[in-house]
């Protein structure tokens, strides 16, 4: 018997297993159980709460197809919920170990429960080579795809996972499913990327829909709320503080 809970940030959900008093083995087939959503718990994902030589903590975040992935943003907040609210430590500041580096959590506890989580995510990366992206250019910003019949203008930045991020006219009404899984796998991403749909609101405002590497789309993504904020700077479509409207109204992340 497995322990474990199920928790989400923005709609993008994992189940969260304590790894540091339970043995887990085969993490990549039970990541693809847990996922299921009809035969198993349904989620995005499995992510394992470790031990680290490095942190107070180790992250380890598996796709719904059972790949491994750097870094999750929405999930490295539930983290810090996690090992707050399950006694695993009485620090309000918690180091996190991932395959993207090491991130420091600022947790807003009240009444011995985290009530809010704010992650550094740290500077976003922009050289081809370390997103990775085959592209000559730095920073990547007119990256052509073609898929479907039709072609994509791409910005590329990693942060501590890859991102392409994209610019459509009604992102509501997009097929972020048609096009997404085919840029998810184009050549010039040699370990895949995560794509994101953004539509220019205004200067302080876009929407966003993301199809997830080994996943599929999900209702948010941390990573690529931040990646697409940063690709809108860089084409000087927005200013630097964007609110990023996702696919339910009535959530939101504020980037700065």
């Amino acid at each position: 018997m497995i322990k474990f809970t199920k928790m989400h940030g923005l709609g993008n959900d994992y189940v969260y297993i304590d790894a540091i008093h339970q043995l887990i083995e085969n993490e990549k087939g039970l990541a693809k159980f847990v996922s299921d959503r009809h035969f198993g718990i349904g989620s995005d994902g499995l992510i394992l709460i470790c031990k680290s030589d490095n942190a107070d903590f180790k992250m380890r975040m598996f796709n719904s197809d059972g790949s491994e992935a750097e870094m999750c943003g929405n999930g490295i907040r539930c983290v810090g919920k996690f090992v707050y609210d399950k006694g695993l430590t009485d620090k309000t500041e918690v180091t996190i170990e991932t395959l993207a580096g090491i991130k420091t959590l600022q947790l807003n506890a009240k009444e011995g429960k985290v009530e809010t989580v704010r992650v550094d995510m740290g500077e976003p990366i922009l050289a081809p080579e370390k997103i990775p992206v085959m592209a000559i250019e730095e920073p990547v910003k007119s990256l052509k795809v073609r898929g479907m019949g039709q072609e994509f203008l791409l910005t590329c930045v990693s942060v501590g996972n890859p991102h392409a991020v994209t610019v459509v006219e009604d992102v509501e009404n997009f097929d972020v499913e048609k096009y997404g899984k085919i840029l998810e796998v184009a050549s010039v991403f040699p370990n895949k990327t995560n794509v994101e749909f953004i539509e220019i609101v205004d200067k302080q405002h876009i929407k966003m829909r993301v199809w997830e590497r080994g996943s599929g789309e999900t209702l948010a993504c941390g990573t690529g709320a931040c990646a697409s904020v940063v690709a809108s700077h860089l084409n000087l479509l927005t200013e630097r503080h964007v609110w990023v409207e996702l696919l339910r109204r009535d959530f939101g992340n504020r980037v700065e």
